[in-house]
């Protein structure tokens, strides 16, 4: 068991995949965080409510992202820019953790974000040594879903109106993988994080 996450994330602030460099956000990022950030398609199965102004969007980054060492801006690595974010949520004492992501919708479809969580995957099971991550989506997200079973997770339940948000009740479905399972799957993942 790791004894010090927090030094293990400080370590690893930036990790490289085949297309995207997962970083911390910076101040530059902010209005491609308002771009995806505005958009209602983007925020439809989110619980946070969005940015409206780029002001709102570099107090974001300066208040929120940037006192997590867990959270990571997506760069896309052809044009460097910032297409999403995605962050780890770590509870030490079950060694476990469970993350979220958002990610711009002019690049959906592309595998962009199985590569990130894949990469996440790897520094939780890997460098932070955990036993598992968890994670889950909204009914009627299921592209969410696609992302997490190709990253290796399994599907582990269904909760019918479990989550109120935005003042609606919302089903949730339940993905997970452990250790033991994400150490038979890693050495064929096609998206590992380089120089490992």
């Amino acid at each position: 068991m790791v004894k010090n996450y927090t030094e293990v994330l400080y370590d690893n602030q930036i990790i490289n995949t085949e297309r995207l460099i997962l970083r911390k956000f910076k101040k530059e990022d902010a209005a491609d965080l308002l771009e995806y950030g505005s958009d209602p398609e983007v925020l439809k199965y989110l619980t946070w409510e969005g940015k409206k102004t780029i002001e709102e969007a570099i107090t974001s980054i300066v208040e929120y992202h940037w006192s997590k060492p867990s959270n990571y801006a997506i760069e896309l690595k052809e044009n460097n820019k910032c297409i999403g974010g995605i962050d780890l949520r770590i509870k030490p004492t079950h060694e476990k953790a469970t993350f979220g992501y958002v990610l711009n919708r002019l690049y959906w479809g592309k595998g962009y974000m199985t590569e990130a969580l894949t990469a996440i995957l790897h520094l939780a099971f890997d460098k932070l040594e955990l036993n598992r991550v968890e994670a889950g989506h909204f009914g009627g997200n299921e592209g969410s879903g696609k992302v997490m079973e190709k990253s290796g997770m399994l599907l582990e339940g269904f909760s019918p109106k479990s989550e109120k948000i935005k003042g609606v009740f919302q089903d949730l479905v339940h993905y997970g993988i452990i250790r033991e399972h994400w150490d038979e799957l890693k050495n064929t993942k096609p998206n590992k994080p380089k120089g490992e």
